[in-house]
């Protein structure tokens, strides 16, 4: 072969070869195809990226959700607890004590079945006893409004005497005191109550503590019976009515008070100014009636004592209990069991129960006390009990 040969070009073989249109069409059927594969894997990646997305999120938010139903809970159930806590304080619950068979009838030979009767028949029985009161401190009525404070004064002793005069289990009253007196109208309502509970049908028995004068001894004139010990201070049958005075005071700072009254005796017993002979015999005649009607009380009350002793001994002086006893004042010597069984003798109980509502030391007596506490060290209950005379049955020194 000759080099112009080789050289030469090699016919295409046109009956095996595509004609260009064919070609041209098939290279853009491939590049079509290729653009869209890698669309659909461009959309599919798209699609991957937004579903890991979501499910992120959506994660997330249930995470999100758990937590707070969580919380939820734990504040519902701390709520729950709080108020079934305050309740169980603050609610008043009876104390009265379960009969429990004795050891001898335990060993008894009975059928069980008549056991069991037995049990049922004295579960129905009521449980019957005696209320113990105290009395505390100065009789007065309780001016506390405070939401933390609780009620202390003559209204909540009142409120318990009628509430033990109104139950039927309760088949005596015994009034535990330790108190100086306080003021006329708080003594004479407690006084009025004890005389409901006698119409009741209530035996009262009367128990001194270390004091237990003027108001205090009052109030002990309606009872069947009173119990002291040998040292216990009574007596002080008489009327007091304190009144002060700081018009001194007044003109060393400089502060004068000026009142506007409707008469010349509105302001009787002002402490801003010194009291007239008038005035004086006028608050006098208030004391002296009061007076009479706390002897009364004591001469309806202890009408054993001889009218001697009686004028002798309520002059407002003070005397023990041992003297109170040889007087005829009290009736017996002792404490709280002597107390005790002699209310459940005037009522007819060989052994009396105490029926009571809960002692009142818990979580409520700490807070409502608390309460009480500040409210009357407050500065305008103490300038009020300052401008404000009182008449009472009160032993002071």
């Amino acid at each position: 072969m000759s080099e112009n040969e080789k050289d030469a070009p090699i016919p295409a073989d046109t009956d095996t070869s595509l004609p260009r249109e064919s070609w041209e069409k098939k290279l853009m059927e491939h590049e079509n195809t290729a653009l869209f594969s890698s669309s659909q894997e461009q959309t599919t990646e798209t699609e991957t990226d937004s579903t890991n997305k979501t499910k992120n999120s959506s994660g997330k938010a249930k995470l999100s959700s758990g937590r707070g139903l969580w919380a939820l809970l734990l504040l519902l159930t701390f709520t729950v607890s709080a108020c079934c806590g305050l309740y169980l304080t603050i609610k008043p619950v009876s104390s009265c004590e379960k009969e429990v068979p004795s050891a001898q009838e335990t060993a008894d030979d009975e059928p069980a079945s008549a056991k069991i009767a037995d049990a049922l028949k004295k579960s129905k029985l009521p449980k019957t006893g005696i209320a113990w009161i105290k009395v505390r401190g100065v009789i007065a009525q309780d001016n506390s409004s405070g939401p933390f404070s609780r009620p202390t004064g003559a209204g909540a002793i009142a409120k318990k005497i009628r509430d033990a005069a109104d139950d039927k289990n309760v088949k005596a009253i015994v009034l535990d005191i330790n108190s100086p007196g306080g003021t006329v109208a708080s003594v004479q309502n407690i006084y009025g109550e004890l005389l409901k509970a006698k119409e009741n049908g209530k035996k009262i028995v009367a128990l001194f503590r270390d004091v237990a004068a003027s108001g205090g001894f009052y109030i002990a004139m309606a009872a069947d019976k009173i119990v002291a010990e040998p040292g216990t201070i009574t007596g002080s049958v008489g009327v007091i009515m304190q009144t002060s005075n700081v018009e001194g005071l007044f003109d060393k700072i400089g502060v004068k008070v000026m009142p506007i009254t409707s008469g010349k005796y509105k302001d009787m017993g002002s402490a801003y100014r010194p009291m007239t002979d008038a005035e004086k015999a006028i608050l006098q005649d208030m004391v002296n009636d009061t007076y009479t009607q706390f002897f009364a009380a004591v001469k309806a009350g202890r009408p054993n004592v001889t009218p001697e002793n009686l004028t002798e001994y309520t002059d407002g002086r003070v005397f023990t209990g041992q003297r109170a006893f040889n007087l005829g004042f009290i009736d017996k010597l002792g404490g709280e069991e002597e107390a005790r069984l002699l209310a459940g003798e005037l009522a007819g109980i060989k052994d009396p129960k105490i029926i009571n509502q809960r002692p009142s030391d818990g979580l409520r007596e700490l807070i409502f006390s608390f309460g009480s506490s500040m409210e009357n060290q407050s500065l305008t209950k103490q300038l009020q009990s300052l401008a404000t005379p009182s008449v009472s049955y009160l032993w002071v020194n």
